[in-house]
Formats: structure tokens, C-alpha cells, sequence
């Protein structure tokens, strides 16, 4: 593990989670280049703020499930690749229903250069704690789609409410949303800003 990155279950104790990325289940349909354990990783500075966001999410009944955190430089290249390729459908409509694979990167959901490669960055959804169910917040993780951004039309006032908890929550413990995806916030004070690290998840 590189300089001070550690393996978020590690630093947060009773967090879930599920690494999509070193899974079949994610919109490449394949385990992604650089992801070759299921775990998530980040910074401890940004594992600290998500200790407070569990805690303040378990006051209000709720538990955090993470999907990804550190991405290595490797992954972000096998989803550049990926947009690339023929399209063969089988994650389409699960993923990008309403636009092509190619613009992925012009519509803002896949990034060059991104945030989570410096590992200030999480993706994330509530359940309840009493039930274990996840929270229903009208789209699922990794959905390309303008549904999917911060005050989007055409979801219940429920699955609006639940984003704006979850909102509520990262946004008290440091962190700031990213408009096109309503799982994604990044550290405000993250500690490497302006590096983008390449190493795997082992």
C-alpha cells in the first residue's frame, strides 16, 4: 500500500461494502485492470471522515455501503479503452440505457484524470440498519444517466429525501457532492489534490 492508503474496513469498523469494480457486476461486465482483491481503499485522512459519516448516519438510523474508493490510474485507462470498443449490449441497459458508450467521458461519467485515483474520493449508498435493505434513491450505482444527477425530474419525493440525507450526512463530515452522480463525494480537504496514484489493490 502506498504512502498512507489503507483499507477502509480497516480504519471504519462495521463498514460494508462491495468493490464492483473487482466484479463481473459493474458497466464493463468484467473485473477492471487494477482491482484484483475486493476491498476498498482511501487515504486515512479520508477514512477518519467517513468514521464520522458512519456515526452520524447510524444516529439517524443508517449505515453507509461503499462501492469504491481508491481507483487505480489502470482502472481509469480500462474504462477509457472500454468506451472505445464495439459495443456487444450486455450492460447497456443496466448502465447507459439512453446514450452511447462513447460518451461516457463527454457526459461527465467517466473521467481522463480521476478523483478517486488520489484516493479522496468515495462512491457510496445508506441502508437501514435495522434491516440491512438498501435505501432507495431512484437509480442504482453507476447509472450513466441524467437521473442519476443531484435534483433530478422523474424520481418519487422518497428517493429524493434519502439523496438529500445522504447529501446531509458526507457534506457535515467534509466532504462535497459531485452533481452528476448522487453516490460520489470527494474530501474537501483531500491530501493529494494534484496526484494520481497507479497502484493495484492487493
Amino acid at each position: 500500500m502506498k504512502n498512507d492508503f489503507v483499507f477502509v474496513d480497516e480504519m471504519v469498523s462495521g463498514i460494508r461494502w462491495d468493490a464492483k469494480y473487482a466484479t463481473w457486476d459493474n458497466f464493463t461486465g468484467r473485473p477492471v485492470d487494477g482491482y484484483l482483491a475486493n476491498r476498498i481503499v482511501g487515504t486515512i485522512i479520508m477514512c477518519a471522515a467517513l468514521k464520522k459519516a458512519q456515526a452520524k448516519a447510524a444516529s439517524s438510523g443508517f449505515g453507509l455501503l461503499l462501492w469504491d474508493g481508491y481507483r487505480p490510474q489502470s482502472a481509469v485507462d480500462c474504462f477509457l479503452r472500454w468506451s472505445k470498443q464495439p459495443e456487444y449490449g450486455r450492460t447497456k441497459g443496466k448502465h447507459y440505457p439512453n446514450i452511447d458508450k462513447t460518451e461516457i467521458v463527454e457526459k461527465g461519467y467517466v473521467a481522463a484524470k480521476s478523483g478517486h485515483s488520489r484516493g479522496g474520493t468515495i462512491d457510496l449508498t445508506l441502508y437501514h440498519l435495522a434491516t440491512g435493505t438498501l435505501v432507495p434513491m431512484g437509480g442504482d450505482f453507476d447509472l450513466m444517466d441524467s437521473v442519476s444527477h443531484h435534483g433530478a425530474k422523474g424520481i418519487t419525493q422518497v428517493e429524493a429525501r434519502n439523496r438529500q440525507t445522504l447529501c446531509s450526512i458526507m457534506e457535515f463530515c467534509g466532504f462535497v457532492l459531485y452533481n452528476c452522480e448522487w453516490w460520489h463525494y470527494t474530501l474537501k480537504q483531500e491530501p493529494y489534490p494534484n496526484t494520481y496514484f497507479n497502484f493495484s489493490i492487493l
